[in-house]
């Protein structure tokens, strides 16, 4: 057992949960960050670290893993004290602030939480068929960490969504043959990427393979040979493939977060807009697992709201005294 105190315990060491050390050490507030993974970047690095984004300020793409890196070395500077491999599973109220516990019993006294716990504790969604697991992890993969681990290889990618489409981009070129597989023949994707998915089927460096779902699944001793899918009127193609990638979206929980005593809506947080702060006085959240009117789902509004909270928590960390806020222009950071 160790104990610690601080300023803000941030639960989440993901993009915004580093960028919310950033914005409490430019308040000159302490941080100790808490993430269930054993590395930071949460979904960014565990999910797609080569993934490029592209909404970024500043940055017309940066692959998710570069962002974590770039993220990391800026919360740097303010020494924050990381607690990796552990969830929070237990909040109580101690004096005016909190006590924060972790599953390897690390006991952290703090003024306030910040929330940035992403969507929570997630895991894909493994689609409904025979024999997967004989092949998740050695020929099926709902993750990619390098690309070139995928170079000649024939892939197919099921779902319709984001990660299906741009996914499909970043291995064009790399991976031998491509086939998309999706029960309708409308991607839900952004625009962009879903022009530049329609010319490269024009162009014959990838199959659009709708409306059909998969349906079993061909090989031997963990590695694929073919993957079988279906569509309505119960007719059948056989797709070769060495690398199956379905991305059907993840399961998402809030694990422990959900016994805390905060107004919830639908599995998300529910803050006040104006200080990001919870249903509980101290406890912020931010990111994707907040939820207020006309919320917006978008990292760079993670970030916008990271800095709302650390500047809501110091006020209440110094309650009289008064913050002559400088911009970081002409304050500059630690050295």
């Amino acid at each position: 057992m160790s104990n610690h105190s601080t300023d803000i315990v941030i639960i989440g060491a993901g993009p915004v949960g580093l960028f919310t050390i950033f914005e409490a050490g430019m308040l000159k507030l302490n941080c100790h960050v808490v993430d269930a993974l054993d590395f930071v970047g949460g979904q960014c690095a565990a999910l797609y670290p080569e993934k490029p984004i592209y909404d970024i300020p500043g940055h017309p793409n940066i692959l998710a893993e570069n962002l974590v890196k770039n993220l990391e070395e800026q919360a740097a500077p303010f020494s924050p004290t990381y607690h990796l491999g552990q969830n929070v599973e237990k909040v109580e109220k101690s004096g005016e602030g909190w006590k924060v516990t972790t599953s390897k019993d690390t006991i952290i006294e703090t003024k306030t939480i910040i929330i940035a716990a992403g969507c929570g504790a997630f895991g894909p969604n493994r689609p409904p068929l025979d024999d997967i697991e004989k092949y998740e992890g050695k020929s099926i993969f709902y993750m990619v960490g390098k690309r070139e681990d995928l170079r000649d290889k024939d892939v197919v990618i099921a779902g319709g969504g984001d990660s299906a489409v741009d996914w499909v981009l970043a291995l064009e070129g790399i991976a031998k043959t491509i086939s998309i597989v999706h029960r309708r023949a409308k991607f839900r994707c952004a625009p962009g990427s879903h022009d530049k998915l329609q010319e490269l089927a024009k162009q014959g460096k990838v199959e659009l393979v709708t409306p059909f779902q998969l349906d079993s699944l061909d090989g031997d001793n963990g590695q694929l040979e073919s993957v079988t899918v279906k569509d309505l009127g119960g007719d059948t193609r056989t797709l070769k493939a060495d690398i199956l990638l379905p991305f059907f979206g993840l399961a998402m929980e809030l694990g422990p977060i959900a016994n805390w005593g905060l107004n919830l809506n639908k599995n998300l947080i529910e803050v006040d807009q104006s200080t990001l702060q919870t249903s509980a006085g101290g406890i912020f959240a931010v990111g994707d697992i907040c939820t207020y009117p006309n919320k917006l789902k978008l990292i760079l509004n993670g970030f916008a709201e990271a800095a709302m909270a650390c500047h809501s928590a110091r006020k209440l960390i110094y309650p009289d005294e008064e913050l002559h806020f400088e911009y970081s222009t002409t304050k500059g950071v630690p050295g």
